[in-house]
C-alpha cells in the first residue's frame, strides 16, 4: 500500500490529510510535508490520520519529529486519529499509546475541530 498526502489551508492551519500506511517506507514522505510547510511560512498544521490504518514505529517517530519541528518554529500540530480513534482505539491511538507518547499530542475527532480555537483536545 502507498502513502498519499493531500495538503488544504483551512483559514491560518494548514491541513495534511494522510491516506494509506504509514511506516518506515512511506514516514519519509509526511517528514517531507511537514518540512515543506514549514518552510513556506506555514506554522500551524494538522496531521488527519484518519484514514492511516497501520502505522509502525518509524511513523511515530515522524509524528514526534513534527512536533518538535512546530514547537521549534512557535507552531502548533494538531492530529485527528482514525474514527473514534481516540475513543475506541484505533490502531494509531493505540500505538501511540503503547510506546507512551500519546500524552504528547493535541488529538481531535475532526478537521473541523482541529482548527477551531474554541475547541478542545480529545482527553487521552
Amino acid at each position: 500500500m502507498t502513502l498519499k498526502v493531500d495538503e488544504t489551508e483551512q483559514g491560518a492551519w494548514t491541513v495534511l490529510r494522510i491516506r494509506g500506511e504509514l511506516d518506515l517506507v512511506t514516514s519519509p514522505v509526511v517528514r517531507q510535508s511537514v518540512h515543506e510547510a514549514v518552510a513556506e511560512g506555514q506554522h500551524d498544521v494538522v496531521l488527519d490520520l484518519s484514514d492511516v490504518f497501520f502505522c509502525d514505529s518509524s511513523g511515530v517517530g515522524v509524528l514526534i519529529a513534527s512536533r518538535r519541528l512546530m514547537k521549534s518554529c512557535g507552531g502548533r500540530l494538531r492530529l485527528i486519529l482514525p474514527a473514534r480513534g481516540a475513543e475506541d482505539g484505533s490502531h494509531v491511538n493505540k500505538v501511540l499509546g503503547a510506546l507512551g507518547v500519546r500524552r504528547l499530542f493535541d488529538v481531535y475527532p475532526d478537521a473541523l475541530s482541529a482548527i477551531d480555537e474554541q475547541s478542545r483536545p480529545l482527553s487521552v
